[in-house]
């Protein structure tokens, strides 16, 4: 083979060799990394225009003239400039890939905002005079910037009347049950408006509470409320001593059960010394009718008659045990009596599974349980088979009743109310729970036991009660849980 058909395919074997190694990082098993890294400026081929070849000696004639198809650079180096841009490619199209979608994050569920009412326009504020009969001052005031019409109530205690209204106010009946008196204002922007009432005391020194509130002005929804109770001026208590012993019945009859039993004692030792005495007497005799002495011979013994033991009489025994039995049974009767009379009928009994302490009050008086405090300031009822506030009439003979209740959570945290465990029972023992659907009507469309009350707020709103018959609720009970003991307000 000719020296020079050498070199030119060894140099085309060279140059394949350079293109193979050049196209090394297109392959798929090439490592991304690899593929990613850039290659130098130096390395990055150039044209085949660009690249000085040298002048390659001239074959010989006789040879075959493989050399053009073997030893042409430009053909076998020119295809590695497209290889090193698809591999400088690859990390991008790797980038662009559309990743799955992951899995959504868990939402957590929405929390219910607690219940708290944003500050009425109107605030009510009831105080009490200390006087003779009661009086009772009510302190209206406007803390919005604009005029306001409003109608304020003021609830009077069953059995009492209004002996003197402030000016512009007039006594009527709610509901046909109870008194009440009732202002129609106009309250300027930032004022204060003072009403006063005095009433007949029902009994000399009871108290006597009388709530008051402030309603729109068709006097429906209530904006706040407040209470007070009217105390007797105290007079002076007098000073109670307690009798002297011997005035006191069980130590009488203690006293006069132990005489009793001295006496006998005393009369029991008496009869029998006695006794010994004479017995001393007719042994000293000797047996003679005459009271000689004997002779120095031992006369034989009579035999004397038997004499019984000496008891105490029946009688004595008797009254003694009567005057015992008499005395236990009057000591047990007084300490009885003394632990009745501490016992509080008032009191209703809680225990088991019931939190709190059960108690029951009249209209306006503060009454807590174990979460809330429940003021009843008022209770009205329409007459039956009257239209409501949804706009459908109740069942036939039913009508409403409408309570304006204020609840203070009196805890530390939010707590959940519900309107099936207020309820108003009716003569008999019936009940009838809260009228859902027109309360929510009654508050203008919010219901009122979809939210927790706050922590340490107070609302004041409307409950409404559909019941059935003409009379009226005689109780009302109100609780914030299943498991409360829950407060009972007896309705005048």
């Amino acid at each position: 083979m000719p020296a020079s058909t050498r070199h030119h395919r060894a140099l085309a074997v060279f140059v394949h060799c350079l293109g193979i190694l050049a196209a090394v990082p297109a392959l798929p098993a090439a490592a991304p990394e690899a593929a990613a890294a850039p290659r130098p400026a130096a390395a990055t081929p150039q044209p085949a225009e660009s690249v000085p070849r040298p002048a390659a000696p001239t074959p010989r004639p006789t040879a075959p003239a493989p050399g053009p198809t073997a030893v042409t650079p430009p053909a076998s180096v020119s295809p590695a400039p497209p290889a090193v841009a698809v591999a400088a490619r690859l990390p991008v199209a790797a980038s662009a890939e559309p990743t799955p979608p992951s899995a959504p994050p868990a939402v957590a569920p929405p929390s219910r905002v607690p219940l708290s009412a944003p500050p009425p326009p109107v605030t009510v504020a009831v105080a009490s005079e200390s006087s003779p009969t009661p009086r009772y001052r009510i302190h209206v005031r406007n803390v919005g910037n604009s005029p306001l019409d409003t109608t304020v109530r003021q609830e009077l205690p069953s059995g009492s009347s209004p002996t003197a209204i402030s000016g512009g106010g007039r006594s009527s009946r709610s509901g046909g049950s109870t008194a009440e008196v009732t202002w129609r204002l106009r309250l300027p922007a930032h004022s204060t408006t003072t009403l006063g009432t005095a009433l007949t005391a029902v009994a000399p020194g009871q108290p006597l509470t009388a709530p008051a509130c402030a309603f729109t002005s068709d006097g429906t929804r209530p904006y706040d409320c407040a209470t007070a109770t009217w105390q007797a001026a105290p007079a002076p208590a007098a000073k109670v001593t307690e009798a002297p012993p011997w005035r006191r019945y069980p130590v009488l009859l203690a006293g006069l059960g132990v005489l009793l039993l001295l006496s006998a004692l005393v009369a029991w030792v008496w009869r029998r010394r006695r006794g010994r005495r004479v017995t001393a007497a007719a042994l000293a005799a000797n047996g003679t009718p005459d009271g000689a002495r004997g002779t120095i011979y031992p006369r034989p013994a009579t035999p004397g008659p038997r004499r019984r033991r000496r008891t105490p009489p029946v009688w004595l025994l008797v009254g003694a045990a009567v005057v015992v039995l008499a005395g236990v049974i009057g000591t047990a009767g007084w300490t009885a009596t003394r632990q009745v009379s501490s016992i509080d009928t008032q009191k209703q009994p809680t225990s088991g599974a019931w939190m709190g302490t059960g108690v029951s009050g009249p209209v306006g008086v503060p009454l807590r349980e174990s979460a809330f405090e429940f003021t009843v300031y008022r209770m009205t009822c329409g007459p039956a088979d009257a239209a409501s506030g949804t706009g459908t009439a109740p069942a036939a003979g039913g009508r409403r009743c409408q309570a304006t209740v204020g609840v203070r959570n009196v805890t530390g945290t939010q707590q959940p109310w519900h309107g099936q465990l207020q309820r108003a029972y009716l003569p008999g023992g019936r009940w009838v729970s809260t009228d859902e659907p027109e309360t929510r009507a009654a508050n203008l469309g919010r219901d009122v036991f979809a939210n927790p009350v706050a922590a340490g707020s107070r609302v004041v709103l409307p409950l409404v009660f559909t019941v059935d018959g003409r009379d009226p609720p005689q109780q009302l009970e109100l609780r914030s849980g299943v498991f409360s003991a829950g407060v009972r307000v007896h309705m005048p």
